[in-house]
């Protein structure tokens, strides 16, 4: 009988020992999400305050990823989001994950105003955000290096509070209609704060800036640039609070409070540029002119890439052909010329506010224009709109031209970009 109970033992045994678990087999990775959909992901990580996670995988999503964290408005959700902003058309183009966080309390507002909000892994919705970061890392082997986040109005606030939490996760933000990190704190378990929303709460660079230091108390590394949006007639979070945001990020970064660069690259928009002069420059700060609280629109999420530094680092072409075309010619004399270039948009949408980029030939220097505004003056240069013509419907066109001295070249330029992209000649 025992020889019989053993002899039925040792194959379950043996069974047993070839398929249970050692104690240090790794936990498997997380299935990957559908591709060029909008997927739901629960069980994401630790999430004390509840928050969804949505997500956005393009089918030409690329090895190693960037990452964008998109985060929605007060009343928005994470779909809404996605459905209302060209991230998921970037992520198709230049094969980046959008994460769509989103709220489950009654309010729809991130909370940017708790102690435990402020705090890096003190609790509440940053700790839910960094959760699918974290997932995201581990389930596409996202570049660490390339996690940016960004956001409208609660969400560009939670944008800065993001970027001062977590300091070592993000490289970059883009803030449009918030207000700098810790304005929004309250003690009262209050969402809002009317003070901060007002703009009457002002402080020192330094204050502002330690402030976002006290988050993450003895962290000394590298810290993420921040580009920030504003309109000069919100009422809803007033616009001094864009000025506040500007003194605290330049003081986080240790660069100046004066311009490095200003310009206007569309009417009606005076961007400023802070420590450098390019377009990653470590802060950036970009106000509309006479423009209320909801200011967001299409075209606003390509700068916010271009001042990441992603529109250039995915699989996916450079624009289509044919979304622009020019024709340019000259006239020329003994030592100057006259150009004229016709601009035509041959894309289906319209474009609000352009940029053309042309490099003119050597020993060529323009001297006026019309039409537009040129600079600089000569080698590459670049033709922004002026108020009357900004706007360009599909199939639309607009002429515009420039005199110029030349040395013995008086050829047209050969090559155009339309805001950054190829234009057919």
């Amino acid at each position: 009988m025992l020889v019989t109970l053993l002899a039925a033992l040792v194959p379950l045994l043996a069974a047993t020992l070839l398929t249970a678990p050692t104690a240090s087999a790794r936990p498997e990775r997380a299935a990957a999400a559908p591709t060029a959909t909008l997927t739901e992901v629960t069980d994401f990580g630790t999430n004390p305050s509840n928050l969804q996670m949505y997500l956005y995988v393009p089918d030409s999503v690329t090895a190693n990823p960037a990452v964008v964290v998109a985060v929605h408005y007060c009343t928005g959700s994470g779909p809404a989001m996605y459905s209302g902003t060209e991230w998921a058309s970037l992520a198709d183009r230049y094969g980046f994950v959008v994460v769509y966080p989103s709220v489950t309390r009654a309010s729809k507002c991130f909370d940017v105003s708790s102690p435990q909000a402020l705090k890096r892994g003190g609790g509440s919705d940053p700790v839910g955000i960094k959760s699918m970061v974290d997932w995201v890392t581990r389930t596409y082997s996202a570049d660490p290096g390339r996690i940016f986040a960004t956001g409208i109005s609660s969400g560009a606030m939670m944008t800065n509070v993001l970027l001062g939490d977590y300091p070592d996760v993000f490289s970059a933000g883009a803030a449009f209609s918030g207000v700098p990190f810790g304005c929004f704190a309250t003690t009262d378990g209050s969402e809002w704060n009317s003070a901060c929303s007002g703009g009457t709460v002002t402080h020192t660079p330094q204050e502002w800036g330690d402030l976002v230091r006290a988050a993450y108390p003895g962290y000394t590394g590298p810290r993420p640039r921040m580009q920030v949006w504003h309109g000069t007639e919100d009422d809803v979070l007033r616009y001094p609070n864009f000025g506040e945001e500007i003194k605290q990020w330049t003081n986080v970064l240790g660069v100046s409070q004066t311009p490095a660069a200003t310009d206007q690259p569309v009417s009606g928009w005076i961007r400023t540029r802070y420590g450098a002069t390019g377009d990653r420059a470590p802060v950036e700060a970009i106000s509309l002119q006479g423009v209320g609280h909801n200011l967001y629109a299409n075209g606003m999420a390509a700068r916010a890439l271009t001042f990441f530094g992603l529109d250039s680092s995915g699989p996916a072409p450079q624009p289509q052909p044919g979304a622009c075309k020019v024709t340019a010619s000259t006239n020329a004399w003994s030592t100057g010329l006259t150009g004229s270039v016709t601009l035509t948009n041959t894309g289906t949408t319209s474009v609000n506010g352009w940029q053309l980029g042309f490099t003119l030939p050597a020993g060529q220097t323009i001297t006026n224009g019309w039409g537009a505004t040129y600079a600089p003056s000569s080698g590459a240069v670049t033709a922004t709109n002026v108020s009357y013509n900004g706007t360009l419907a599909p199939n639309a066109g607009v002429t515009i031209g420039y005199q110029a001295n030349h040395t013995g070249n008086s050829a047209a330029p050969g090559a155009f970009t339309l805001n950054g992209k190829a234009c057919t000649g």
